[in-house]
């Protein structure tokens, strides 16, 4: 669920960022329907996945929410992650972040037909209720959390995520800055090793 990173990662083809956002919406050997750049994507998008999983830091994070979401902790990490990217942009990118929300917003509803129908049938939702905007502050996650509770199978606990993310958060801050970084030095050497 940490669509902002996986799109922030992409870097400009629009094809290898469209594969990468259905990432997790495309099952097994299904990528190979796609054209070639699409598919890089959403190849791409599973080796973000694994380099996130195995990663020490985001272990520990998942840790965090791991009572109350259980195999859903890592969705909770996700947006987490993303709520930093988004509130840190500018030492990410020289884009204006509201121009550069507006630009994805665009592009997601111009793909639609080219999406799975599951993350179709998501996106107006996602563009309806700001969610890439939301992501930049607290009450914005907890706001998202219930949405996707009510629309999801996300347990329903974004009391108990917004307390473990409100007691952690300088800890999560700081190290989401060790991780971060080497995620983008790994996805650039994947970019460029085809």
């Amino acid at each position: 669920m940490n669509f902002l990173a996986h799109i922030y990662l992409s870097g400009k083809n629009d094809e290898i960022k469209l594969g990468n956002f259905i990432g997790d919406y495309v099952k097994g050997t299904a990528y190979n329907n796609y054209s070639p750049l699409v598919r890089k994507g959403i190849l791409l998008h599973r080796k973000i996945d694994s380099f996130t999983d195995s990663h020490q830091i985001v272990r520990k994070h998942k840790s965090l929410f791991y009572d109350k979401y259980h195999k859903y902790a890592g969705v909770i990490i996700d947006i987490v992650y993303d709520h930093f990217l988004a509130r840190y942009w500018k030492m990410f990118s020289e884009i204006d972040y509201t121009e550069y929300i507006e630009g994805i917003y665009k592009f997601l509803t111009s793909n639609l037909e080219n999406m799975p129908s599951e993350i179709s049938k998501i996106v107006p939702n996602l563009i309806y209720h700001n969610w890439l905007n939301a992501y930049k502050t607290i009450k914005g996650i907890e706001n998202v959390l219930i949405g996707m509770s009510k629309g999801t199978s996300l347990p329903s606990e974004s009391n108990f995520a917004i307390l473990i993310l409100r007691k952690n958060y300088k800890d999560i801050k700081n190290e989401f800055f060790t991780y971060f970084p080497q995620l983008i030095e790994y996805v650039n050497g994947e970019l460029e090793s085809d």
